[in-house]
Parts: C-alpha cells; structure tokens; sequence
C-alpha cells in the first residue's frame, strides 16, 4: 500500500515541478496540483486502506481492557469474597430473570391450535 502513496507522491511532486518551472505555470498553480492530484487521493486511499488495521487495534484494545478487568474483578473476587458474593447473585439473578422488561406476558396457546405440517 506504501509503495503506491510513495509513487504516486513522487508523480505529482514532479507534476507540480513541472508546473512551477514552466513558462506560464505558476507555483501557487504547482502547489494546487499537488494538494488535489496528490494529497487528497492519497489521503482518502491511505484512510480507505487502513480501516482493517484500525479495526484490529481497536480490538485488540478492547480485549486488553477487557482481560484487564476480568483480571481486576479476580483480585477483589480472591480478596473480600464475601463483599462481591452478593453482588454476584443479585447479578447472576437479574440476568437469570425471563421478563426483565416487565412486560406482560402473551396468552399461553392452548390445544385448539393445529400444529402446522405438510399434508401427505
């Protein structure tokens, strides 16, 4: 990918060159050449390019917070474990719980309703 950024740097840095030492060119016309045939596409391809990359080191941040403090919690799980038990529970209880919203439940289908199959 960096080979091509290089390259095409090189190209419009040469462009601009040229443009510069022309005859009727001018230098803020090379210095416009470079920044919109060379700065900008390279900009937006070294953006595009390197989104998998940045993906990844977010990720891997996540998951080094994450190990972190799974790592804390273990500490104070092996230091108080009568403090954070409670807490456990009540937690491990809440996500246990089928109707967390509080919703009412629908109306239980009762054996007036065919079950659906093919016909043979």
């Amino acid at each position: 990918m960096y080979l091509i950024v290089i390259a095409w740097t090189y190209v419009t840095l040469m462009m601009a060159v040229a443009e510069a030492t022309s005859s009727n060119g001018t230098v803020l016309g090379a210095v416009i050449t470079f920044a919109l045939y060379g700065l900008l596409p390279m900009g937006i391809l070294v953006y595009i390019l390197g989104t998998p990359s940045r993906k990844r080191a977010i990720k891997a941040r996540e998951a080094a917070e994450q190990a972190a403090y799974d790592a804390e919690q273990a500490a104070a799980a092996a230091a108080n474990p009568a403090q954070l038990a409670p807490a456990a529970l009540a937690a491990l209880a809440a996500s246990a719980a089928p109707d967390a919203g509080s919703e009412a439940p629908a109306r239980a289908e009762g054996p007036a309703v065919a079950a659906v199959r093919k016909e043979p």
